[in-house]
């Protein structure tokens, strides 16, 4: 979903978060690609803001339910922006993890299974991750390349 700034204004003062010049680049970053991204790919995406400013703005994110965290298949986080813009998450659903170009991708159109729990226990979050081969890498894989 590519974003311009009105609308990375827009979405940032919904969720209770002043806009600033580096919070629109960020949001900006994270529609642009439609996948989760890791830290290193951020820093890697906008280079006029430091790693410690891309940080403490994924944080806030996080607080004011803007951007989800997941564990990728590498063991490390990646960040996605909410579909759903409010305090109950109904936008979880599943992940797949290449090995072999070790991206994440999105699948929202598999919601992620329900599963109960035993009494007592609350589940706060679920991370729900598929690993193998994507399209892409598959068809490569069958070339030779």
């Amino acid at each position: 979903m590519i974003m311009d700034e009105k609308r990375s204004e827009h979405l940032l003062q919904s969720h209770g978060i002043r806009p600033t010049a580096n919070r629109i680049v960020i949001i900006k970053a994270l529609a642009d690609i439609d996948r989760p991204l890791s830290m290193a790919e951020l820093e890697a995406k906008i280079l006029t803001i430091d790693k410690s400013g891309i940080y403490r703005s994924l944080m806030l994110f996080k607080q004011h339910h803007l951007v989800h965290t997941l564990e990728d298949g590498r063991g490390e986080m990646v960040y996605e922006l909410c579909r759903s813009h409010g305090e109950d998450d109904d936008d979880r659903h599943v992940h797949f993890f290449c090995e072999h170009c070790r991206q994440t991708f999105c699948m929202e159109e598999i919601a992620i299974p329900q599963v109960a729990v035993r009494e007592g226990f609350i589940v706060n979050t679920v991370n729900y991750m598929l690993k193998g081969i994507c399209p892409n890498c598959a068809k490569r894989i069958a070339l030779g390349k």
